[in-house]
């Protein structure tokens, strides 16, 4: 997949370490008899037989860590996380279950490493859910494996196929995928020139067209509105003014009580103002009837 970032061959990743390997081939290999006796002696708390099962496996760490090459952190610290994890791994051994340690440490070692993976992938924040986290180490080779059997698959029916194999939703897919592209710089230039990508952003306000657009709109709303009630009789035009042309218009009541009459007679000079303002804003006659029905 494009989205990651390639260290070379493994071999050019094991050169990096070269002499990180030779230290390590030193400490030998620990028969499953032996390593129970030092499992037994380090939970009572003996640190050398501790430090021994650890210099022992220390090689497998390495061998986990050649996995994880393609995401193109420092060799160094792949392996002092996964050692850190060896450890973890070391202290919480129960020899009396009969497995090798390496079986049991793979897990806190992988568990480490991930962990440090998606702490420093990027410096915005990845892996806060538990599918996101199954999704950035799984993508590339579910996505690998469908493409190879299922070539005639859209894009959208190979993210439904992805989901499905992950047990995941389509959406959470392509919110990895594209986290997986990689960071930007918005100081980045943005194609020829000087331009840089924050200045392509969209600004989430109206735009200037748009703001001057509408300010002309409603001054011009105003101005008829204004023109047509001047020609209304007094109380008509108090009643169209508080109920047309305020921002918290008041109610039939309120403006009865107001006027020194019932409702029922606000609404009958309402109904005279709109029937006299009609013909005069007959293409505003929508925005009216919203105003006057609130």
């Amino acid at each position: 997949m494009s989205y990651i970032r390639q260290t070379g061959r493994p071999s050019a990743f094991l050169a990096e370490i070269a002499s990180y390997l030779n230290d390590v081939r030193q400490h030998s290999l620990l028969s499953r008899d032996a390593e129970q006796r030092l499992a037994r002696r380090a939970r009572a708390g003996d640190e050398e037989a501790a430090r021994t099962l650890v210099s022992a496996n220390l090689r497998f760490v390495v061998k986990i860590c050649c996995g994880y090459r393609r995401y193109g952190l420092p060799v160094e610290d792949l392996v002092q996380e996964g050692n850190i994890g060896l450890i973890h791994a070391v202290a919480k051994f129960e020899p009396e279950r009969g497995i090798r340690l390496v079986t049991y440490a793979v897990w806190w070692i992988r568990a480490a490493i991930h962990r440090h993976i998606l702490e420093n992938w990027s410096l915005v924040k990845l892996g806060t859910t538990q599918a996101h986290r199954k999704l950035f180490f799984a993508l590339a080779r579910a996505r690998a494996e469908i493409a190879k059997h299922h070539p005639e698959l859209s894009r959208a029916e190979e993210m439904e196929a992805v989901a499905e194999r992950l047990d995941v939703l389509p959406h959470q897919v392509e919110e990895v995928e594209q986290r997986l592209l990689g960071d930007a710089s918005l100081d980045a230039p943005a194609g020829e020139g000087d331009a840089t990508l924050a200045e392509q952003l969209q600004s989430p306000t109206p735009s200037p067209e748009a703001e001057v657009g509408e300010e002309e709109e409603r001054a011009l709303l105003v101005s008829r509105v204004r023109a047509a009630v001047a020609g209304l009789e007094p109380r008509q035009r108090y009643i169209v003014e508080q109920r047309l042309m305020t921002e918290e218009p008041l109610t039939l009541v309120e403006l009865g009580q107001h006027l020194g009459f019932s409702r029922e007679r606000a609404r009958q000079l309402e109904g005279r103002a709109r029937s006299t303002l009609t013909p005069a804003l007959q293409d505003l006659q929508n925005v009216l009837d919203e105003r006057l029905a609130a």
